[in-house]
């Protein structure tokens, strides 16, 4: 039967096609987020500085530079099975070697790999959710994708309390996120079984990729450009601060390990439930660069609230869970607007790009400043210099949304503070 004839497939197909890629994605998420509550053991155990456990998290991200112009063109030369389980293998193969040896440059390594694989992965997941659901629940798919996989990162952060005997030695929870990265290598492998049947019964969608097109990136307008600011300012305040957050908590603060885990996940937990619902919102009332600005208004004093005083850290933690849930749900759909379609692809690889450089060179400052000021539970204050650093980025942060409202409310605007589903319909 030709394949324009054949039907589509059904709800129950695509909705399996979704389990076993976001299973895939749910053992990234947590090989990745298992490095911070392990920090003070490394520490101890190893005798790593903050420094050290620093660029371990960065270079996860230095080849994720590159991710988006090689990604898609591995996927168009391979296929998009063949890609997923080379990427899969990898996310696997990463960090086998992290946890195989006690010597910084060989767990370094695995990280290299594990993030060439991992975000790798993420490209072709998005690529293939694409294939299954565009025209139909798409929206709907990308949202449950990711509220699978931020699970991870909430098992992983809240391991000390359910594996808490593991943390006794730092190779076993390394052992445990090496488990869970096997899932890497089982949804894509369901998922090669899925496909391949489906391409003889049904109609499927092509596989498209987002694409960095060197060309274009002359092309995009001053507010494209101010997104991209926020963006790379605000992850560098986000996910730097959650590589020494339970480290931080612990020794700054006297917190138990389970709890600092659980304190750092309440990003984790803020965005699983309140980001889809203030996209929700935002769909209905505009004003999105000023929310952006409030998002960002947030960031500015939780580091130094932590650095400085004894308020409960629930306060500061639920003030980063607001921003880390409102700021991604207005700041990525608002590329859409301000961006041609057929360029969509490379503003968002563009954006990608760029965010990764941020976090590859902050989580790398921070360790290093971390080290430099010799912050340990002895010598808590020595955090400060980090804190400012973070502190810093938020105050940069409310200053590219405020030009970008500036920008939006001027005679060059797009809409991003007056469009809304009512006027849109």
């Amino acid at each position: 039967m030709p394949e324009s004839t054949r039907p589509e497939p059904s709800r129950i197909y695509r909705w399996l096609v979704l389990i076993f890629l976001s299973l895939a994605m749910f053992g990234s998420y947590y090989a990745y987020d298992a490095l911070s509550p392990l920090a003070d053991v490394l520490k101890q155990q190893l005798h790593f500085t903050d420094e050290n456990i620093g660029f371990l998290q960065a270079i996860y991200s230095f080849p994720n530079i590159f991710t988006v112009v090689i990604g898609g063109l591995i996927i168009d030369r391979f296929g998009l099975r063949k890609s997923l389980m080379i990427f899969g293998v990898l996310s696997f193969v990463g960090p086998a070697i992290t946890a195989a040896s006690s010597s910084l440059a060989p767990m370094a390594a695995g990280r290299l790999i594990f993030g060439m694989g991992a975000e790798s992965l993420n490209v072709a997941v998005t690529a293939a959710l694409a294939r299954w659901f565009r025209g139909k629940e798409l929206s709907f798919a990308f949202g449950l994708n990711l509220t699978i996989c931020r699970l991870g990162t909430f098992a992983a952060l809240n391991s000390p309390t359910w594996a808490r005997s593991a943390y006794a030695n730092w190779r076993w929870p390394f052992l445990i996120a090496l488990g869970f990265s096997f899932f890497c290598v089982v949804g894509v492998a369901i998922y090669w079984l899925l496909e391949a049947k489906a391409e003889k019964q049904f109609h499927l969608g092509e596989a498209s990729t987002d694409k960095v097109v060197l060309a274009d990136l002359f092309k995009f307008g001053v507010s494209y450009w101010y997104i991209v600011a926020l963006c790379v300012t605000f992850y560098s305040a986000i996910f730097p601060f959650q590589t020494f957050a339970v480290k931080f908590f612990m020794e700054a603060h006297g917190t138990s390990r389970e709890f600092g885990g659980f304190l750092s996940s309440m990003l984790t937990l803020f965005a699983m439930i309140a980001t889809p619902l203030f996209g929700l919102w935002v769909d209905r009332v505009g004003k999105r660069a000023l929310l952006m600005m409030f998002g960002s208004v947030l960031l500015v004093p939780v580091y130094l609230i932590m650095a400085y005083s004894q308020i409960s850290l629930y306060v500061p933690m639920a003030m980063m869970g607001v921003a880390f849930s409102l700021i991604p749900a207005v700041m990525w759909p608002s590329v859409a607007y301000i961006v041609d379609q057929s360029k969509l692809g490379t503003a968002y690889g563009l954006m990608t790009m760029i965010q990764n450089i941020g976090l590859f060179g902050f989580n790398i400052l921070v360790g290093w400043a971390n080290t430099h000021s010799g912050a340990d539970a002895s010598n808590p204050t020595g955090y400060r210099l980090g804190m400012w650093i973070f502190s810093c980025l938020g105050f940069f942060g409310l200053l590219f949304a405020f030009l970008l409202r500036q920008r939006e409310t001027g005679p060059h605007g797009h809409g991003l503070e007056t469009i809304t589903t009512k006027s849109a319909a």
